[in-house]
């Protein structure tokens, strides 16, 4: 028997509760991974809260790393004993997992397990949105929101690395302090920021918005693109944005919207360990910086989720069985 996560009904953070389950047994072109920590996202708490559409009872959870356990049937690119991590799996937040083998990442030497679990997720989704959805070219003017969170410090430091100008939002100022570490050129508050982002731009506003925050920031992202700017809006920390008229990206000056999702920039196994090589070798060098911000036992899972949607959080968070 192992231990598992499970809500067996949509709702708050108190529905997660700890439950023995039968250790999974993999099938064909699928691994056993023994869990040494599993990342805490904000899709989790969407699919917990009823938001993302899940069967109950749910074990949440798509990114981990750990150790190869066992293997199914046809798999022939990884051994037990292997350290992998994927972004793309299911009920992680457990002891034992399945991971599809075409969706399970190698974890080279000089990145320990935390990071390998930390990576992932946010990484990837880093480097598709500088790389895929609006590609970032040496001088460009960027504004990122929630710089001090997990997918801010890693896009941040990339952002650097290609030679853009990165100006974030954040809270507070521990995490701008946070920001400035990661390479910030400028760190705003929310409150106001569209203004401050013209001041700082001689009226001209930014090439791209790289929003995960939603509701709360969309319409003052829109305000802060040049003409032909684009925002690329991943995420809704803070809720859904409403349904608007597309004629106002017009009247903007010609803006470009998109919203994406990781899932349909990994199509292939050449696009998937492109995008994970690159970060993961930036990791293993040094050159990119994964801040854990904080760690919780399998059974605080519940506690995770709370902090996570207070948005209290800096960095990652991670379950450990």
């Amino acid at each position: 028997m192992t231990h598992a996560i499970i809500a067996r009904q949509a709702g708050g953070p108190e529905v997660l509760e700890v439950t023995e389950a039968e250790v999974p047994v993999p099938g064909p072109r699928q691994l056993l991974v023994k869990v040494a920590a599993a990342g805490v996202n904000f899709m989790d708490t969407y699919q917990r809260s009823g938001l993302y559409k899940v069967e109950y009872p749910f074990t949440p959870g798509a990114e981990a790393a750990g150790t190869v356990a066992a293997i199914g049937a046809d798999v022939v690119d990884f051994s037990v004993g292997d350290r992998v991590a994927t972004a793309e799996g299911s009920r992680s937040y457990a002891e034992y997992t399945l991971v599809d083998a075409d969706k399970a990442l190698p974890v080279p030497d000089g990145v320990d397990d935390h990071t390998a679990a930390a990576l992932p997720l946010q990484g990837m989704t880093a480097h598709y949105l500088i790389n895929s959805s609006f590609r970032v070219e040496p001088g460009h003017t960027v504004l990122t929101h929630a710089g001090a969170g997990g997918v801010g410090l890693i896009l941040t430091q990339l952002l650097k690395a290609r030679g853009a100008r990165v100006i974030t939002t954040v809270s507070s100022d521990e995490k701008e302090a946070l920001a400035r570490e990661a390479g910030a050129d400028e760190v705003l508050r929310y409150d106001g920021f569209a203004d401050k982002v013209r001041e700082l731009t001689d009226g001209e506003g930014v090439n791209v918005v790289y929003d995960g925050v939603g509701k709360d920031t969309f319409d003052a992202s829109l305000a802060s693109l040049r003409i032909r700017g684009a925002l690329v809006l991943f995420g809704a920390a803070s809720g859904p944005v409403p349904p608007f008229d597309p004629q106002r990206l017009n009247a903007a000056g010609s803006l470009s919207l998109t919203r994406p999702t990781l899932a349909h920039f990994l199509q292939n196994p050449q696009e998937r360990h492109w995008r994970s090589a690159e970060v993961f070798r930036a990791a293993a060098s040094g050159a990119l910086k994964v801040r854990i911000g904080k760690t919780y036992p399998l059974a605080e899972a519940a506690e995770a989720h709370r902090d996570l949607e207070a948005r209290k959080t800096t960095g990652k968070l991670l379950l450990l069985p």
